[in-house]
């Protein structure tokens, strides 16, 4: 039987084609694609015993342990449910590690109940490669960067324009320390992935926007010639007055947050604080989630403002002064930028 082949990896990343990723869990959480989902051939415990087996006794015998193991019912339903997502998701793909066996062994599987997919040549292997090299192209881009105070909304003035790249959507936290959750992030490999497609979806021709971030994002580390990149890039200020930036934060945050996720964060920056402030800080923040006072809570935000996230703020803008092309209010930074992509 001959199997097609497809190994338009452009294709596959920029137009978010279904992949159904056979490979174990254990290795699809180290990383995948973003239009990936896992649907295993083998599960951890059977790829253990294939893989041990190939090991000591060869390929052959591990193909017929692999057979064994997956056979009957457990056979029947992972065929099923591939069957299922490729019926609900036109130009499915399957997909391991390097595009062999398992990909092959499905595809010969689902073929027997009349659904022919193709496979992706190469497999998450070769995919991968190619996300790096395109982040490593990345270097040759056009870039202006998106600064501004901590609240001054940043993140909603880079998803109105045309041509950006919201690096924080695509790591899952939002850069603080009260960003939050880094076990809600996914893996490195994940985020670099999807940081391909993304730079895949936009036009190259034109500059491109992201927010100033350092080179971490959480527990996420930027690749370096991006961060590079960033480094050197001219830079737009968004400015805004203490008292709307105080009234984001409690809008974007403390409505919807968790107050142990505060005592958290507020602990990461504890050394940096100084026993006193952080002291007192936690306190007033204790005070506002028990008591549910709204200006007690817009007292510990203008107080972490202040003393913590607007002086260290401001020296690094210091350190980036001569990269400053513009700085305005929020309406004033969007038209700035959206002419900018729009002229080249």
């Amino acid at each position: 039987m001959s199997i097609e082949v497809v190994d338009d990896y452009r294709d596959i990343l920029k137009n978010q084609c279904p992949v159904i990723d056979v490979r174990s869990p254990d290795e699809y959480v180290k990383g995948a694609i973003p239009s990936a989902i896992n649907l295993p051939i083998l599960n951890n415990d059977e790829r253990q015993q294939v893989g041990a087996c190939y090991k000591n006794e060869g390929q052959s015998a591990a193909i017929r342990l692999g057979q064994k193991l997956v056979s009957g019912s457990v056979r029947a339903r992972r065929v099923s449910d591939w069957a299922s997502f490729a019926h609900s998701h036109e130009g499915a793909l399957f997909c391991c590690w390097r595009g062999g066996l398992r990909s092959r062994i499905a595809h010969e599987w689902l073929a027997e109940t009349g659904s022919i997919i193709p496979i992706v040549k190469g497999g998450s292997k070769a995919l991968r490669r190619y996300c790096l090299q395109r982040i490593e192209a990345s270097i040759d881009h056009s870039w202006l960067v998106l600064g501004g105070r901590t609240g001054s909304g940043k993140t909603r003035s880079l998803r109105q324009l045309s041509n950006a790249i919201d690096l924080e959507q695509l790591a899952n936290h939002r850069g603080s320390a009260f960003g939050g959750d880094i076990a809600l992030q996914p893996p490195p490999v994940s985020f670099e992935n999807a940081l391909a497609a993304a730079l895949l979806s936009i036009n190259h021709e034109r500059p491109i926007v992201v927010e100033d971030e350092s080179r971490t994002i959480g527990r996420l580390t930027l690749p370096d010639k991006l961060f590079t990149s960033m480094q050197s890039a001219p830079l737009v200020i968004l400015e805004l007055s203490l008292e709307k930036r105080i009234a984001n934060i409690y809008d974007e945050y403390v409505v919807n947050g968790v107050p142990s996720m505060f005592s958290n964060a507020l602990g990461r920056i504890r050394k940096r604080l100084g026993g006193a402030r952080y002291r007192e800080l936690l306190g007033l923040m204790e005070e506002a989630f028990n008591t549910g006072n709204k200006e007690s809570h817009l007292q510990w935000i203008d107080s972490l403002l202040t003393n913590y996230y607007d002086p260290m703020y401001d020296y690094q803008l210091e350190q980036k002064s001569a990269r400053i092309i513009f700085r305005g209010t929020f309406d004033a930074v969007g038209e700035y930028l959206e002419k900018q992509v729009i002229n080249g």
